[in-house]
């Protein structure tokens, strides 16, 4: 068919988005005899209007619907599936849908015509009301069990749509779902008619005349039916287990009911996510796993993860499914996946470039040190033959491999350098240089020759983003270097030749070479700085003026340039909002020292970042919904500041100083769940609980949490505020129990023995109510450990060198400890900085792979007016003996260093 003009294209597009044009033909509906041509082309345009989001207004809509339903007796097959196409789409905004109810039941008596049921079944689904459900229970189950597929699939399909409202009645279909699924045999019938016909706009004689019935042996009523099963069964894990047992099939995969490829590739899905959930299952669901791998069909194969056979099939499409998941599973597992190598380095040369890239990065990611040259040459070869799509991915690859491999950073680095050079669209550019921006980050050795590549580059950039954000790191790293001044004339290049976006951020980057211990540079600087101020553009200009006059005083220097640091804005609000609405405060000045500060970087990414305060209350759950973002101890303090404002017994305790993250004191699998959060106040502490019921069935009443600390915590207990009710439908529920801090000066540490109490009461699944006496019951918790870092420091940004400086004539404090455990630098890091609770600085959070010797730098504020501390640890590792570590504190008083080195030596 010949393609349609532009013209044309506009005329066809208006002809059915005229939605008043549409309701003024609804007349066709009244029409004697009725034109099953113009009804269907009526039909279509009111489906498609509907389909673009076009909004017809409720009496619109109800007009529309009767009118479509005065076509149910006629006789034109085609007409019916356009008249229950209609009525599904325009019940959702039509009134008094049901009264159509009859009729379409009388379409799924098991003696009308067959072509006819499965749409009634899906109409019917739509329009029903859910106290009605039960009624039409037996029609359902009727046409579950049908031996023709598509009415099968049309009741599964619709009871999943009735599920949500109607559970108690469906669940009570889970015998014919299983009957369904077990079906050794399915016929399918379709007329003679076309499918395509039943839509088109021709000839209206498209009766069931030639009705010839033809088997089919999809069995795909076996897929839907499985979906239903699992549906009604995925709070059960143990059914869902037999479930999966029953139909696998044993070790050998041949003895399985389902025969649709589909089917059992869901039940392997499921089969994954038992194991996931529930190890000790594992074995015999590896067994079921590995009788799949030799099932006839690709599909089941592929979901049962027979890869590496697949990656010599001369099928593209199996190799390209193969060859992208053991991509993906390289990240976790790369040294499963590295079996697969040398098949992999066959498909390097595949013709479809699609493999190849995903081969070549694959190998990128379990290749070894040696590999990496060959590598690079290969890759080199093809890259001009693949869209930018896959260009980023095999970029992300090498970025990755850069950290892996430092020592080869210079084949990397020049291929990098090369491929930027290129053509190419800005988000293949933009992963070029994040991948330099990477290895200046985390290999000293390539940054001079990275930075020069990136000089280069800024020459002929067309990305004005691009452009400001390597000015910007060319202003932080330049001054650094061994030859800053070479830096500059690439800098003034871009204040000479291109837009003002990237002037302006040519002229702050200048700046920064402009403070430091060189007359001579900054008088060079000084002299380009003045001929800014001519510039046409107003920011130009004043960035100019502004830094000239810094560039004259350190002072100013030292604030508006060097500091890298600002105010948490979301900490600031939350304590000038607190120091406002405490009275007793206000007589006193607004402490702004007491406000964690954060990088620039850093204040960026908190104006994105989602709130805390709906889920800051909710212990861990088991779920398939990804994690959100963790939170910052900026976002946490905001949060519960705002949370214990509604809670009449704290107010007078006044402002929270620092609350800590959420901390787990059972299992994700157990009844009951609990997590503490630790509140401190000025002469306070202050327990929360975040308790779930998980128990439908049971409701807990006066729900509390006792807690026994030692004798000389210096901690008095004031009093529990307990939970009145708790049920599955209102968890979690909070308990707070509060101590007061006998010395407020002293940071007291304990261990808390915790047992949760309360009273629990059957539901009775009838009526809903609990009974009326229950029993005490009693839950043993994890320990709550009050510790010296990380409840009384709050995390905050500061330039270390400088401030390490400063506080030289401070209280400081140096001991040595040995971390056995530890079987690596990085785990060693990661280990400090959550028992300090303190801010790692300028990525030392990050030691290059590899390194036996490190250096990790922390900087926090201690609270109740301690003053900023930042602690200094020199790290070395030895295989077998773990990491000796050197940690020096340096505050502005004693008692914070004396914890930092408490809270690891304890």
């Amino acid at each position: 068919m010949a393609a349609f003009s532009k013209k044309e294209e506009e005329g066809l597009s208006s002809y059915y988005n005229n939605k008043t044009t549409v309701i003024q033909e609804a007349r066709v509906f009244n029409e004697s005899p009725i034109s099953p041509r113009k009804c269907r082309a009526l039909l279509t345009r009111i489906v498609y209007l509907l389909y673009i989001g076009e909004n017809f207004a409720t009496q619109e809509a109800t007009t529309l619907f009767f009118g479509t339903t005065k076509l149910f007796q006629h006789k034109d097959s085609a007409l019916r599936q356009m008249v229950y196409l209609s009525i599904k789409e325009l019940a959702v905004c039509a009134e008094d849908v049901i009264m159509v109810t009859s009729s379409i039941m009388k379409d799924m008596q098991p003696n009308s015509e067959v072509i006819y049921r499965p749409n009634a079944i899906r109409a019917l689904c739509r329009i029903i009301d859910p106290s009605m459900v039960q009624g039409v229970e037996r029609f359902f189950k009727a046409a579950i069990v049908d031996r023709t597929p598509s009415i099968s699939s049309a009741a599964l399909v619709s009871s999943y749509h009735l599920f949500p409202f109607a559970k108690d009645v469906v669940k009570r279909w889970v015998n014919e779902a299983q009957e369904a699924v077990s079906a050794k045999s399915s016929t399918s019938f379709f007329g003679t008619t076309s499918a395509s016909s039943y839509l088109s706009f021709g000839s209206s004689s498209s009766t069931n005349s030639g009705y010839q019935p033809m088997p089919s042996t999809s069995y795909i009523s076996q897929y839907h039916a499985l979906g239903l099963l699992y549906l009604i069964r995925r709070q059960d894990r143990m059914a869902v287990t037999k479930m999966i047992q029953q139909l696998g099939g044993g070790r050998s995969g041949s003895g399985t009911a389902l025969k649709n490829p589909m089917a059992l590739s869901m039940l392997i899905r499921y089969a994954a996510k038992v194991v996931e959930e529930d190890p000790n299952v594992q074995k015999q669901t590896f067994d079921l796993l590995e009788g799949w791998l030799r099932h006839k069909s690709d599909m089941v194969n592929y979901e049962a993860a027979l890869l590496q056979l697949f990656l010599s099939s001369p099928k593209s499409t199996l190799k390209f499914a193969a060859t992208r998941t053991l991509a993906g599973l390289a990240l976790t597992h790369p040294a499963s996946v590295a079996t697969c190598n040398v098949d992999l380095e066959n498909l390097i040369s595949d013709p479809n470039r699609s493999v190849a890239t995903y081969a070549i990065t694959t190998l990128l990611k379990t290749g070894n040190e040696a590999s990496v040259d060959r590598l690079m040459k290969q890759i080199t070869g093809f890259m001009s033959e693949i869209s930018d799509e896959f260009k980023v991915i095999i970029v992300d690859a090498i970025r990755s491999l850069c950290l892996k491999f430092p020592a080869k950073h210079a084949s990397m680095l020049g291929f990098l350098s090369g491929v930027l050079r290129d053509e190419g669209g800005f988000d293949f550019k933009r992963a070029v240089v994040e991948a330099i921006f990477d290895m200046i980050k985390y290999i000293g050795e390539s940054k001079e020759q990275a930075l020069s590549h990136l000089c280069e580059f800024i020459e002929d950039c067309e990305f004005t983003k691009l452009s400001v954000r390597i000015l910007h790191l060319l202003g932080i790293e330049g001054p650094k270097a061994p030859q800053p001044s070479k830096y500059i004339r690439f800098i003034y290049n871009r204040v000479v030749l291109e837009n003002a976006t990237v002037r302006a951020a040519a002229v702050a980057s200048l700046a920064k070479f402009g403070i430091i211990d060189d007359v001579k540079l900054q008088k060079s600087v000084g002299v380009l700085l003045n001929r800014c101020l001519d510039d046409v553009d107003d920011e130009v200009r004043d960035r100019a003026a502004l830094y000239l006059k810094v560039i004259e005083e350190p002072r100013l220097a030292e604030t508006y340039v060097k500091d890298d640091s600002v105010f948490s804005l979301l900490a600031l609000e939350s304590k000038l909002v607190a120091y406002v609405r405490d009275t007793d405060a206000t007589d006193q000045p607004f402490d702004v020292s007491s406000v964690p500060k954060v990088s620039r970087v850093q204040a960026a990414q908190e104006a994105v970042r989602p709130s805390s305060l709906d889920t800051i209350g909710a212990p861990a759950t088991r779920t398939t919904t990804p994690a959100p973002p963790p939170q910052t101890a900026e976002e946490t303090q905001s949060a519960f500041i705002q949370q214990l404002t509604h809670v009449p017994e704290l107010a007078p305790y006044g402002t929270v100083i620092n609350s800590s993250k959420p901390v787990q004191l059972t299992e994700n699998e157990t009844e009951y769940q609990v997590s503490c959060v630790k509140h401190v106040f000025r002469e306070h502490i202050v327990f929360q609980f975040n308790v779930s019921n998980t128990m439908p069935d049971t409701i807990l009443e006066q729900v509390s949490v006792v807690m026994q600390p030692p004798e000389d915590s210096g901690l008095t207990e004031d009093f529990i505020i307990p939970i009145p009710t708790l049920s599955s439908a209102n968890s979690p529920g909070i308990v707070y129990v509060s101590f007061t801090r006998d010395a407020p000066e002293d940071y007291a540490t304990a261990s808390f023995q915790c047992v949760l109490k309360f009273i629990s009461k059957e539901v009775d699944p009838s009526t809903g109510e609990p009974e009326a006496e229950g029993y005490e019951d009693e839950y043993q918790l994890e320990e709550v450990e009050l510790a010296a870092g990380g409840d009384y420091i709050i995390p905050s940004y500061s330039n270390f060198s400088s401030e390490w400086d400063r506080l030289r004539t401070g209280a400081s404090m140096t001991e040595t400890f040995t971390l056995s455990s530890m079987e690596s630098i990085k785990a060693a890091c990661d280990s400090i900085i959550d028992i300090l609770n303190m801010e790692a600085l300028g990525g030392t959070q990050h030691p290059p792979a590899g390194t036996a010797v490190h250096t990790l730098q922390l900087s926090g504020l201690l609270t109740g007016g301690g003053g900023k501390i930042l602690a200094r640890c020199r790290m070395t590792f030895s295989r077998g003996e773990g990491v000796t570590l050197e940690l020096g504190a340096r505050g502005e008083k004693q008692e914070a260093c004396q914890l930092v080195i408490a809270a690891i030596g304890g």
